[in-house]
């Protein structure tokens, strides 16, 4: 098993009353699943990613990765263990306006200290699937909202993740960049990278192997 969250429990205090952003959550992943998230907004689907990709902490609950005790962790292991394992792509691209777009996709490579020559050819690599070689020194301020995003993808899977998460990858993206994506994450699947989704399309959660639907922070079982 890849990783498994027990009875997850996530508030923040409004107005000394508890919201619940995730509500006695429990959740497996089997390595090589492709999970779509699907629920209102407001549901919770990003809260989990969020907490999935070790960018979150919670109040109650366990969550183990790869045998790992996650929610027991110092915040420095934790760090290395998504740097080393997890792949992200935000619906806000989340891309670093000063770098270009070689820069923006090299980025998780220099975390993880690979060799200048290694990197030259993943990133050369990454630009070439992604048809982006013309664009590799502009700023993301220059990309269409389509580029950025294939940027943004193109820089989580450059380090070889184990599981990919996706936010709404798709949400500022036209049908035939939607598309492009989503089989490029069915390809991704096949090679065995495990990839959970938050989607609010149903053509996009269709492309995964199990939906699992959330409202108000809970699995929603009917």
């Amino acid at each position: 098993m890849l990783l498994e969250l027990k009875n997850i429990y996530k508030w923040v205090d409004q107005g000394g009353k508890r919201i619940f952003l995730l509500k006695d959550l429990s959740f497996k992943v089997e390595e090589g699943e492709f999970i779509s998230i699907m629920g209102p907004s407001g549901s919770g689907k990003s809260t989990l990613l969020n907490v999935i990709g070790m960018l979150d902490d919670f109040q109650e609950g366990a969550y183990t990765f790869l045998d790992e005790q996650v929610h027991s962790m110092k915040d420095k292991n934790r760090s290395k263990l998504y740097k080393e394992y997890i792949g992200f792509v935000f619906q806000a691209y989340h891309l670093i306006d000063e770098l270009t777009v070689y820069e923006n996709i090299e980025t998780p490579l220099l975390y993880k200290n690979v060799k200048s020559a290694e990197r030259k050819a993943l990133v050369a690599d990454m630009l070439d699937r992604f048809n982006i070689v013309g664009k590799k020194d502009l700023f993301p301020s220059q990309l269409s909202g389509g580029q950025q995003q294939l940027v943004g993808v193109a820089r989580a899977l450059i380090a070889k993740p184990k599981l990919l998460l996706a936010d709404e990858p798709t949400g500022n993206l036209n049908s035939a960049q939607s598309e492009e994506i989503m089989k490029l994450f069915k390809e991704l699947n096949n090679e065995g990278v495990t990839i959970i989704q938050a989607s609010h399309s149903e053509s996009n959660a269709a492309y995964g192997s199990r939906i699992v639907k959330l409202l108000d922070g809970m699995v929603d079982n009917s």
